[in-house]
């Protein structure tokens, strides 16, 4: 039997961005896995709940995954919260990228094989006006071959707070009216600059209270959207049903889901077209793969969240269930620099629209721990900014 017998943590910036690799070591000599813990505004806390858990982890069969999972989920009683899904996941992706090295076979295959050579990606477009955007996203479609692409969102007048109460305290503001007109604007010249070559998507980030976002959805209807994303909160579930009768637009949720409560409901009374759950936060591949096929059985697709702050490792595993699942909608991913390649050798390749994983066994990604440790995390603070209203007071997400 192959029992786990040490665990590492590894955090790495390599384009700006703090990164936890959980570095799963076996009772065999030479015999390793890795996984992502990733979730960057937290990677002090993340690394210790790796640290409490690698104790219940060690000693177990490395083939025994679901007994893992379900064991770790419990092992602190309380559960479903984003830095113990963090904790688990490093190490139950590193547990499926073991039983790919010792199948021999990349994970995709254990999976069940391939329902698609690749997996189509979505692209961030941006400019400092629309005019700009509209060339961005041309420039995308001509030099890297993309066809969809998400328009940005907006904060609507962040910099000026002449419409403020005096003593306003700093932060990013937020001016719903003015950010759906920009963002209608945005759509107006993008379209009529790029026509119908490329695929359009928007985020809302959660940023506009219900009323604002069906005004906003039936205003984008004429731009065929791909599909809106995360228009509202989790807090916010039950609006879904009032926001499906209101717009016919395809709709996307889940990246901040954490539980399966809040996304159960919208996948089984058909409220969301599309899942954006971030792997790392709900756990990894073992909760990933069920959540897909629950989605599957109620005509629901994928789209994981694949920001530029997943690692190397969350993208390629991300991109194994997106070449496995039959419900596969689309893979948000912008690229990869020239140092995480460095970092992390194996990286997949994106091309021409798709991106596609590569052939070697588990995951068929590793981590040259040397270049690694030539782009500190720790070197690195960032903080997510205070969203506020404009009369000051502080908003969600």
């Amino acid at each position: 039997m192959t029992t786990i017998e040490r665990i590492e943590v590894i955090k790495t910036a390599p384009a700006g961005h703090r990164l936890v690799i959980v570095k799963v070591h076996t009772s065999e000599p030479g015999l390793y896995g890795l996984g992502c813990a990733s979730a960057t505004l937290r990677v002090t806390s993340i690394e210790k709940a790796i640290e409490e858990l690698a104790p219940f982890a060690i000693g177990r069969d490395v083939l025994r995954i679901e007994e893992f999972y379900n064991a770790a989920t419990t092992n602190s009683y309380w559960r479903n919260g984003p830095i113990l899904n963090c904790a688990i996941s490093g190490i139950d992706m590193a547990l499926w990228d073991i039983l790919g090295k010792i199948a021999g076979l990349p994970v995709y295959q254990l999976l069940g094989g391939k329902s698609r050579e690749g997996a189509a990606v979505y692209h961030h477009g941006y400019g400092r006006s629309p005019a700009e955007l509209a060339e961005d996203v041309l420039r995308l479609h001509e030099e890297r071959g993309a066809r969809y692409v998400r328009l940005p969102v907006e904060n609507g007048d962040a910099g000026d707070r002449l419409h403020s109460p005096r003593g306003a305290l700093s932060g990013l503001y937020h001016d719903p009216d003015v950010a759906i007109r920009k963002t209608i604007e945005n759509f107006r010249v993008v379209r009529e600059r790029v026509g119908d070559r490329v695929g359009l998507l928007f985020d809302v980030h959660e940023r506009l209270a219900p009323p604002d976002v069906f005004r906003l959805a039936r205003a984008l209807e004429e731009f065929e959207l791909f599909f809106l994303e995360d228009p509202l909160p989790p807090e916010l579930n039950d609006w879904f049903e009032r926001l499906r009768s209101q717009t016919s637009l395809p709709l996307a949720m889940g990246e901040l889901f954490v539980n399966p409560n809040e996304w159960i409901p919208l996948v089984k009374n058909n409220l969301i077209d599309f899942i954006r759950c971030h792997l790392s936060v709900i756990g990894g591949i073992t909760p990933a793969r069920r959540l897909a096929a629950f989605c599957e059985v109620h005509g629901v697709r994928t789209a994981w969240h694949g920001p530029p702050d997943v690692s190397p490792v969350g993208h390629a595993a991300n991109i194994h269930l997106d070449v496995n699942v039959p419900n596969f909608g689309i893979q948000e991913l912008g690229g990869f620099t020239d140092a995480e390649r460095e970092v992390f050798p194996g990286t997949p390749e994106i091309a021409d629209g798709y991106v596609y994983p590569n052939d070697g066994p588990g995951l068929g990604i590793d981590i040259d721990e040397r270049a690694a440790a030539r782009y500190p995390a720790d070197a690195i603070t960032r903080e997510w900014p205070v969203m506020r209203r404009p009369d000051g007071s502080a908003m969600r997400p």
